[in-house]
């Protein structure tokens, strides 16, 4: 085996890093701290600099760039920017800035979510042969689909579990490729669709592991719900088909550009540029 075999790609979902980071400080620091502008942004570069610093070659982060895509179409209920902290708000495009400023590979979306260029880069990703192990790393539910075997992972910073095809069975009651019929049932509070009405996780498994794809699903199983469920079903499915790059070794991390120690003074982090520095150097 040589070098350029047996890849790791690391796959984040930057905007959920971002709030993850933003409530933390809060639960810090409080109100003071986490609103202080771009602290949260400096969190999330820190979290992948760490990453950088633990051995990762390969890294791509994805973000919602406008908070909306085309299932908003779809259903008026989806989830939009509505809500969102002006505080949190104003750190979005800045991170995208600065990730690119790092040299990470950073996938802003648009009519697609930050969702889909996770799906589509793991896509991607696993067609290499180099590739050993992609690592989606989100809590997201409605990443499980991607999931594929042992080589295409969900990791879950927050808990710290690394969910395979066997775990999300384990957490689920269903199999990766049926998540998107799973939460088509049971709905998916976070991105704003409520699944159908009565039908909890142990029936929606159950019926799964009966019958298989909701398409698939006697008529009278699903009866005057069946037109819903296929719409909540679209709804949860990721596209796969984003052009993001058409060779893994266009995520490979080469050094930051020549504008990342101003971005770090910026960010108030002056620590960040030493330590890509000295990563650069290693």
């Amino acid at each position: 085996m040589t070098a350029d075999e047996n890849i790791v790609v690391h796959l984040i979902d930057g905007t959920y890093e971002l709030f993850r980071h933003f409530y933390g400080l809060r639960r810090v620091t409080g109100a003071e701290g986490a609103d202080k502008p771009m602290g949260a942004v400096a969190g999330v570069l820190g979290t992948v600099v760490q990453m950088l610093e633990q051995g990762a070659t390969h890294i791509g982060v994805a973000t919602d760039h406008v908070i909306e895509s085309f299932r908003n179409d779809l259903w008026p209920g989806y989830k939009t920017g509505d809500g969102i902290e002006p505080a949190l708000w104003a750190q979005f495009h800045p991170l995208e800035e600065a990730l690119a400023a790092l040299g990470v590979a950073t996938w802003a979306m648009v009519e697609l979510e930050a969702d889909d260029a996770l799906a589509s880069a793991a896509r991607l990703a696993a067609q290499d042969e180099r590739v050993g192990k992609v690592c989606i790393w989100t809590p997201d539910k409605d990443l499980a689909q991607c999931v594929v075997g042992t080589r295409v992972v969900q990791m879950d910073r927050r808990s710290g579990q690394i969910r395979d095809a066997d775990g999300v069975r384990a957490k689920f009651g269903v199999s990766p490729e049926h998540i998107a019929d799973y939460l088509a049932i049971v709905g998916d509070s976070a991105d704003g669709y409520p699944g159908l009405k009565g039908w909890g996780p142990k029936t929606a498994a159950r019926l799964i592991e009966r019958y298989g794809r909701l398409e698939d699903f006697p008529a009278e199983s699903l009866g005057e719900n069946r037109e819903l469920a296929l719409l909540f079903k679209t709804l949860a499915t990721l596209r796969t088909d984003a052009p993001l790059f058409s060779n893994v070794d266009e995520i490979r991390w080469r050094g930051p550009t020549p504008t990342f120690a101003a971005v770090a003074e910026r960010l108030g982090d002056a620590r960040l540029s030493a330590r890509v520095v000295k990563l650069q150097n290693s």
